[in-house]
């Protein structure tokens, strides 16, 4: 609401909202109209009348009846209906918006908590009368236990839309958010941080919602044209009917004057008949033109009618069309997570392997090692003794020689096996390399496609919508 600036100070609390002349001022905002002027100088029944009047017509939900925003929770200034109210013109405010970059104006966590709430309308239309007041009841709470200025809150706290990464159902949304971020990151580290309010206004949810919207307006136009038709013609019937009266009073005072001619009457009084003659042929004169007014313009509607229904006709084929494109779309999309998901943990499964093998490998280079350095001190140490020996006698030399030479077989035993260790590593390490390479172009055509489904249905919405 403050976003909006209609008020010439910021809000501080729902209650500030009690006398619906904040609500009235961002309905005149929205509509560029001045009958809300009017009303804000009326007593709160009226505007409460009003702007359930203005939901009721403009937001077309089903639920958007007597239960959902209830006459006498406003006049009682309830902050849960205000909270509704509040979150309906926001709702109708984003499906009349031309323009996703008017949201922009917004800061960062104002828009994704905006998108959270848009979000949840679109996903709860057809419920939104049981699940909304559950909702804001939720957010309240939420508010209250980490408000929006806590450092501590997080794009998670902040957004439904943003948490339970982990699940597994393919949201398209979700599906979205990682084709721009990766699309994003391709183009360089210094590119522009995506609008949350952005992306959902580009889903094909939000968009189908928006033609739905602008079908319902075509139909309601076109029935009021009808209904206008109806009156005219209703009209012309009876300009008709006049006219046909007027020409049988017109022929019998003709066959009046001829009477009266033929009997000699007084100069005064076919004078008289004469003046009401004129005056007749003058309103039959009149009452013809008017209903040549009234068949042009018939004619005009007609066309118009034509036209209105040429165009009806062709947006509801292009909203099954896209419709039926959505649908593949979504499942090529479903098919693309699956083949990720189940690559991503083969090659997670064959990473711990590796990983694990790399262990035992390690660990037993390290008790190669050991046995090495074990090894190297007993050959210094024999070197020791032979040297101490010196003038000793020849077998002796011999036996500490022989320990010598047997002690050598053990060491290139020991350089041998390690190097063979060494080798199967270095081979299963190569291994893993060509696996991730593998799975990062696997992933990097995942991204792709996914892009390029995306492009397809906007480049679909945007013909439709032109």
């Amino acid at each position: 609401v403050n976003s909006t600036k209609v008020c010439p100070e910021p809000l501080q609390d729902l209650s500030q909202l009690q006398d619906c002349s904040i609500f009235l001022r961002i309905i005149q905002k929205i509509h560029q109209s001045e009958e809300e002027e009017a009303v804000l100088e009326q007593p709160l029944p009226e505007k409460v009348t009003f702007i359930r009047g203005f939901l009721q017509k403009h937001c077309k939900h089903r639920s958007a009846t007597e239960n959902l925003v209830a006459a006498q929770d406003l006049l009682e200034g309830e902050e849960l209906a205000l909270a509704k109210v509040t979150v309906l013109l926001l709702y109708h405010t984003s499906i009349s918006c031309q323009s996703p970059g008017d949201w922009n104006e917004f800061d960062y966590k104002t828009q994704v908590e905006l998108a959270s709430i848009l979000k949840f309308v679109l996903d709860n239309e057809e419920n939104l009368n049981e699940n909304l007041e559950m909702f804001l009841q939720r957010k309240g709470e939420h508010q209250v236990l980490a408000p929006l200025s806590s450092s501590s809150s997080s794009s998670e706290e902040l957004s439904p839309l943003l948490s339970h990464p982990h699940r597994r159902e393919v949201r398209f949304l979700e599906l979205q958010k990682i084709a721009s971020s990766s699309a994003s990151s391709s183009s360089g580290a210094n590119s522009a941080i995506s609008s949350p309010m952005g992306d959902v206004m580009q889903t094909p949810q939000f968009q189908l919602r928006r033609l739905k919207k602008q079908l319902a307006a075509e139909r309601e136009n076109r029935e009021e044209l009808e209904v206008e038709l109806a009156e005219h013609r209703k009209l012309l019937t009876e300009k008709d009917a006049q006219m046909t009266l007027m020409q049988q009073r017109i022929d019998r005072l003709a066959l009046l004057n001829e009477k009266q001619a033929a009997d000699q009457l007084e100069p005064k009084e076919m004078e008289e008949l004469r003046e009401k003659n004129e005056s007749l042929m003058m309103r039959l004169h009149e009452a013809l033109r008017q209903c040549q007014d009234l068949k042009t313009e018939k004619g005009q509607m007609d066309r118009k009618i034509n036209q209105l229904s040429e165009e009806n006709g062709d947006l509801s084929f292009k909203l099954r069309e896209i419709g039926s494109h959505l649908v593949q779309l979504q499942e090529a999309l479903n098919e693309l997570s699956e083949e990720h998901n189940s690559a991503l943990a083969q090659a997670q499964e064959k990473q711990g392997q590796l990983e694990s093998d790399l262990q035992g490998a390690l660990q037993d280079k390290k008790c190669s090692e050991e046995k090495i350095e074990i090894l190297q001190g007993k050959i210094s140490l024999l070197e020791d003794q032979l040297a101490k020996l010196g003038d000793s006698s020849t077998q002796e030399k011999g036996e500490v020689l022989g320990d010598v030479l047997k002690l050598e077989e053990e060491k290139q035993l020991r350089e041998a096996a390690l190097h063979n260790e060494r080798a199967r590593f270095e081979e299963e390490k190569q291994q893993l390399g060509g696996l991730i390479t593998n799975l990062q172009s696997s992933l990097s055509e995942s991204h792709q496609a996914k892009e390029r489904l995306e492009q397809e249905l906007r480049a679909e919405l945007e013909a439709a919508l032109s």
